[in-house]
């Protein structure tokens, strides 16, 4: 087993070779639409409502329900939103949401988006019962349904054990996005070869803005337009490129009280002409090519 410390490369700013666009873009959106399968037997991943004198119960049907409305409504309304701005996020998504969730992930496929595995049920990795089978049966899943081999992967919470970035690499996953360290990819070494972690990002994410800060609807698209103004600037003064992500779940930022601000920013990103929506797989790829001295 190896310390992730161990498995990364420290690399100043400065150090970085130049990179660029074909386009000339100087900032790449990685929009990442998070899709889980709860069930209803487990502890919920998460909660909106504590249960009364805080005894916790299972089954969990507020907490259940709450993520449930995600995947009946919130879903659709995200497939909208980026539909209408010509753009194709990545879907973190648990493996049996596919079996689970047939018509939400096959509206997913045939709209573009791209599959990263999210583990198979949404339980922590450190929790998964067999590590080893729950990524290589996630990962064969996905591959058999997209027709698309399954190349990303985001732990359930970003969870990881020691050996997961070996295992991960052993069942054909060449990045991740689970070492939030930069706003370009940086290597993580393996046992079997080097994968790339791509900059998600735990701030521009709807789970601690919204459900751990208790921020408005305003606050993460706040974020995004601060976020994007200063690595365009950047990007611009060192004739590089830079790598925004923003994360979001349907349970939470497709709540109707929330999409309207969200979509705002969306398509003021879509209407910049210095930034590209790109995906994962075509992140890595471009990264790869321009030699990324990481």
């Amino acid at each position: 087993m190896t310390n992730p410390v161990e498995r990364l490369r420290y690399t100043a700013p400065a150090d970085r070779p130049k990179h660029a666009l074909p386009g000339g873009q100087k900032l790449i959106l990685w929009p990442v639409v998070n899709i889980e399968n709860w069930l209803i037997e487990n502890p919920m991943p998460r909660q909106v409502l504590v249960a009364p004198t805080a005894a916790v119960l299972q089954p969990d049907l507020p907490n259940w329900a709450w993520h449930e409305y995600g995947m009946r409504v919130g879903f659709w309304r995200f497939l909208e939103m980026f539909e209408k701005h010509g753009m194709r996020p990545t879907l973190s998504i648990n493996g049996s949401v596919i079996e689970a969730y047939p018509r939400v992930a096959g509206a997913a496929r045939d709209a573009g988006w791209e599959f990263m595995g999210h583990g198979w049920v949404q339980v922590p990795t450190h929790k998964m019962p067999d590590q080893r089978e729950a990524i290589t049966r996630t990962v064969k899943t996905i591959t058999d349904f997209t027709g698309r081999a399954c190349q990303g992967w985001l732990g359930p919470g970003l969870t990881e054990t020691l050996e997961t970035p070996d295992i991960l690499a052993e069942a054909g996953i060449t990045w991740l996005g689970d070492f939030v360290v930069d706003d370009l990819p940086a290597r993580v070494a393996t046992r079997h070869g080097d994968l790339l972690s791509l900059p998600y990002s735990v701030e521009l994410n709807d789970i601690p803005v919204v459900m751990i800060q208790h921020h408005d609807e305003e606050e993460l698209p706040r974020r995004a337009r601060l976020h994007a103004k200063r690595l365009i600037a950047e990007a611009e003064a060192s004739a590089g490129v830079k790598i925004m992500c923003i994360a979001i779940h349907p349970y939470i930022s497709a709540v109707p009280h929330r999409i309207d601000a969200l979509a705002s920013v969306f398509a003021e990103l879509a209407a910049d002409p210095r930034v590209i929506c790109m995906q994962g797989d075509e992140i890595a790829a471009w990264y790869r090519a321009s030699g990324d001295g990481a």
